[in-house]
């Protein structure tokens, strides 16, 4: 087969990456696999002008959609509180954990049940996402431990021993749910768009106007 100079151009630039066609044929399925997954969520959000705390939970909570992700994956059988609470903990773990665990009186069974509503809530919203894309989300502490608990086929009886270890030994060494929480409140948003509004500053000194942008993001 001939080729032309500029098809052997591209050819040779190809294989400075790819060395051989395996490598090729592997990324060309990889991208083309990723073209036929759902659409990324883009939030758009404009007009901000200072407000800092509301602009903070509209990102925490991907503007209700979280919320929405829980009650849809716990249902009506968990009662509405614990649906707004396991939200609260995914908005702000840092703030919400250390009042919710003195509130326990079993905090081993409470860490157990929201260590694995959490698991539930993450694979469920990260489920349109590649795995390479969901690691990047997981804390690099920790990130093997949630990969395997994201990916774990809990009726695979042969595996019972060793999640369940993953489970308790979580608890046992006390891995904070802070970084469970964080993969579920970053992978509903894939691109966030933050439109700046000009404002007009006068020069006292000119007379004339100055246009400035809102820094408040």
């Amino acid at each position: 087969m001939q080729y032309s100079d500029e098809h052997l151009r591209y050819l040779r630039l190809l294989s400075q990456k790819y060395q051989t066609v395996a490598a090729a044929a592997s990324e060309i399925i990889r991208i083309e696999a990723l073209l036929r997954l759902p659409k990324g969520t883009e939030h758009f959000m404009s007009d901000l002008h200072g407000e800092h705390e509301a602009f903070v939970h509209i990102l925490n909570s991907a503007s209700g959609v979280i919320r929405e992700k829980i009650d849809t994956v716990l249902g009506n059988g968990v009662p509405a509180e614990e649906r707004a609470e396991l939200a609260t903990l995914v908005y702000y773990p840092n703030q919400k954990l250390p009042e919710l665990k003195a509130r326990q009186r079993d905090l081993h069974a409470w860490y157990r049940m929201t260590l694995l509503r959490l698991i539930d809530l993450c694979r469920f919203v990260s489920s349109k996402h590649t795995r390479n894309h969901v690691r990047r989300c997981l804390p690099q502490n920790c990130g093997y431990i949630l990969d395997e608990l994201l990916h774990a086929h809990f009726e695979d009886h042969d595996k019972d021993q060793y999640y369940g270890e993953i489970i308790e030994s979580i608890i046992r060494y006390d891995l904070s749910l802070i970084h469970i929480s964080e993969p579920t409140r970053r992978t509903p948003i894939s691109y966030a768009v933050f439109c700046l509004k000009k404002k007009k500053i006068r020069d006292h000194e000119t007379g004339r106007n100055i246009h400035n942008f809102n820094r408040a993001i």
